[in-house]
């Protein structure tokens, strides 16, 4: 038998991988990348992922990667992990993060994402296991044929890599969430507030079934604007930490957006809180109690008509 190799990804894999990818998600996997063999190799030579595979003779049993914006930025994301069936239980996928990990190290990454799924425990064991600390909750994120006719909802997890430091903001917390944000600034520390001022302070992008709208500055009229979008639309807002932040969280949820945690910023060090409108009913056991804290939140929202689909439950 064969022993199984842990080894980075070579163009003659392409093929062997989108099979993969096929094999295990059909034709509904969220990134339609994987499905060209062709743009595998192309973002693996480009620096956008760094591909890592499990081997076992000529079959590739395993993959996962390391992808980063095609801009530089300090912060990098485990993803487009997948195993093939018959060798789950061999501690594959943690094996393959593990040397991305290492990776991340090497090449001077501040931090790591992952985000994590919730239709079943294993994603957030490993990430538990790697050194991840969970951060926020992405309610109906993705399509996935594994959680139909619902989408998948994500947690994220970010891994403070040696040397390095993510602050969060030395700012009031307002007392719904103060606990929370205490247990994330023991974990990442904190830091005296600096003004940022980006070129774009607002951005809106529709992505499958939810609209993504990430705020610098909420004013009146932006919150009013917000306010009157369509009821039926799963809205995921990312707010820039500030030191109006405890004004804003109050704005924001007197308008039906539920708070559901942190998301780092993929530049300059900085973190962005999650608001979510239309979020859809659901049960789920989390491994973080933080976030099945949040998730028990959302659901509260949805049982009592605000921040959701009320159809939806």
């Amino acid at each position: 038998m064969s022993p199984l190799i842990f080894r980075p990804f070579r163009a003659s894999d392409a093929k062997a991988v989108s099979r993969l990818f096929r094999l295990v998600y059909g034709d509904h996997y969220a990134r339609p990348d994987v499905y060209l063999p062709k743009l595998i190799t192309q973002n693996n030579g480009d620096g956008c992922w760094h591909s890592m595979l499990a081997v076992e003779g000529s079959q590739v049993l395993g993959h996962a990667a390391l992808y980063r914006d095609r801009h530089p930025t300090g912060s990098a994301e485990l993803a487009l992990s997948v195993v093939h069936p018959s060798t789950r239980g061999r501690s594959i996928a943690t094996r393959l993060n593990t040397e991305l990990l290492e990776r991340s190290r090497a090449v001077g990454y501040q931090c790591v994402l992952i985000k994590q799924v919730t239709h079943h425990p294993y994603t957030q064991r490993m990430a538990k296991t790697l050194g991840f600390h969970c951060t926020g909750l992405l309610p109906d994120h993705v399509p996935s044929p594994l959680t139909e006719p619902l989408a998948e909802t994500i947690v994220v997890g970010v891994h403070q890599l040696d040397g390095h430091s993510y602050p969060l903001p030395d700012i009031a917390w307002p007392d719904r969430c103060r606990g929370f944000m205490q247990h994330l600034g023991s974990v990442f520390g904190s830091a005296k507030s600096q003004a940022v001022y980006p070129s774009r302070p607002l951005h809106m992008q529709q992505h499958y079934q939810r609209v993504d709208v990430v705020i610098e500055r909420l004013d009146k009229s932006l919150l009013d604007q917000l306010t009157q979008l369509p009821r039926d639309w799963l809205i995921s807002a990312k707010l820039a930490l500030s030191p109006c932040f405890a004004e804003d969280f109050q704005r924001l949820t007197a308008k039906a957006f539920v708070f559901t945690g942190l998301i780092p910023a993929s530049d300059q060090g900085r973190w962005f809180a999650l608001f979510h409108r239309g979020a859809k009913a659901r049960h789920l056991d989390l491994n973080c109690a933080h976030m099945q804290r949040l998730h028990d939140d959302l659901q509260h929202a949805i049982r009592n008509g605000s921040g959701a689909d009320r159809s939806a439950a």
